[in-house]
């Protein structure tokens, strides 16, 4: 018997036609228990609560004030949620390819704004994998220049290349917060790069993201692969657990989390078991490595660390860093596990020089770093510190001295 192999077109039809029948009556198969906030629930009509099929729940990585991209928004649940999260003063855009969830999530979205005051929600159309197209304004070039021939569609794709540069749906570097429900794992596997890739360009720097999906804990077989209902229905398109982290880490992301991780699985489908984990990362470790004789301190209780760079921080060693890493790592998620030491006398950005971020071969005896990447305390202070100072006066407290 031949396999079966789905197609990125079979995937899409498979999950638009399955979501679109979700969005006129409740699929059970497509929830997974999640407990929410009830207090966020009341303003939200019942006809979307009833008909939301999520795994997690990534709000509570929200802040008041923040620009909010919800992938995959559905009937919009989570975006009414996220809204009152951020407050009047943030904006929440949910994004989705599916014309019944949206029709949904707007004709919910005034009714939702009267009852909380305001209105800071929009609804957008289009595919979360290609975030620069926006499907609306796709359908009016069509409308005008519908694809008759070849010719027409050679110069379709030229238009799609258009309004992604002049009218792109989401802009570069323009949402605080990715968030996603169980949504990611309906992409293809030869979208799914284009799909990081998309939600690293919208973020702005020090921006984050907050996923919710669902992951197994073995590869997928093929056969299961191949078929586009049991991609529907979050079972084909899993993600391996420790591949998700990574697709994360390739696309340019640091401080990758399992912030929350199901214990007992959601399925089990041949003995492999798929369950919910909401993932945060965060964008912001791009730029030059400058030398500005900073170090810091891994305070434990491992042994050694090593960042997504490749540092390794050693416990309790000054080690040498640029001054990029040394305050990304004092920075979410990482607060609290370095000490920082900085130079005695700063040197100013535009006099610093560029960092080797490999471990230099420098003996401590010379005032510089070891293989290890261990900065000498005299790199900070400077080769003619000589002070001698008092006892701290309040060294044991106000209690005074042992």
């Amino acid at each position: 018997m031949a396999a079966i192999v789905a197609t990125n077109l079979d995937v899409e039809k498979a999950v638009n036609s399955r979501y679109s029948n979700g969005a006129q009556r409740r699929e059970a198969s497509l929830c997974c228990p999640v407990d929410y906030d009830r207090a966020l629930l009341e303003v939200i009509p019942h006809e979307v609560l009833q008909r939301d099929y999520g795994c997690g729940d990534p709000t509570p990585y929200v802040r008041p004030g923040d620009v909010v991209l919800d992938l995959g928004s559905g009937g919009g649940k989570l975006c009414f949620m996220v809204a009152q999260l951020v407050g009047s003063a943030g904006r929440v855009t949910g994004v989705d390819a599916n014309p019944d969830m949206l029709a949904l999530a707007r004709g919910a979205q005034p009714v939702v704004a009267e009852r909380l005051g305001y209105d800071n929600v929009r609804f957008l159309r289009g595919r979360i994998q290609d975030l620069g197209l926006d499907l609306d304004l796709l359908d009016r070039e069509l409308k005008t220049h519908p694809v008759i021939d070849a010719s027409s569609w050679i110069d379709l794709r030229s238009r799609e290349e258009r309004l992604r540069r002049e009218s792109p749906l989401v802009p570069d570097d323009s949402v605080d917060i990715v968030l996603s429900n169980c949504v990611l794992n309906l992409v293809h596997y030869p979208d799914r790069t284009s799909l990081f890739n998309e939600i690293f360009r919208v973020l702005r720097r020090g921006g984050r993201v907050a996923i919710s999906d669902i992951v197994c804990d073995e590869d997928v077989p093929e056969d299961l692969k191949g078929d586009p209902k049991l991609w529907s229905g979050c079972i084909s398109g899993a993600f391996r657990e420790d591949r998700f982290l990574e697709a994360f880490e390739q696309a340019g992301f640091h401080g990758m989390t399992l912030a929350k991780r199901q214990e007992q699985p959601w399925q089990t489908v041949r003995g492999i078991e798929f369950r919910s984990v909401t993932v945060v990362a965060y964008k912001g470790k791009q730029g030059p490595c400058l030398e500005r004789k900073q170090a810091l301190v891994y305070q434990g209780p491992f042994r050694k660390v090593e960042d997504d760079d490749g540092h390794v921080f050693h416990r309790g060693r000054r080690t040498a860093v640029c001054d990029k890493t040394f305050h990304l790592l004092q920075r979410e998620p990482y607060a609290g596990q370095f000490a920082a030491v900085e130079p005695r006398e700063a040197i100013p950005l535009d006099q610093a020089a560029p960092f080797n971020c490999r471990p230099l071969a420098l003996s401590p005896a010379c005032g510089g770093r070891d293989g290890e990447g261990v900065r000498h305390p005299r790199e900070t202070k400077g080769q003619d510190y000589n002070a001698t100072t008092e006892a701290a006066a309040d060294c044991c407290g106000s209690e005074g001295c042992c």
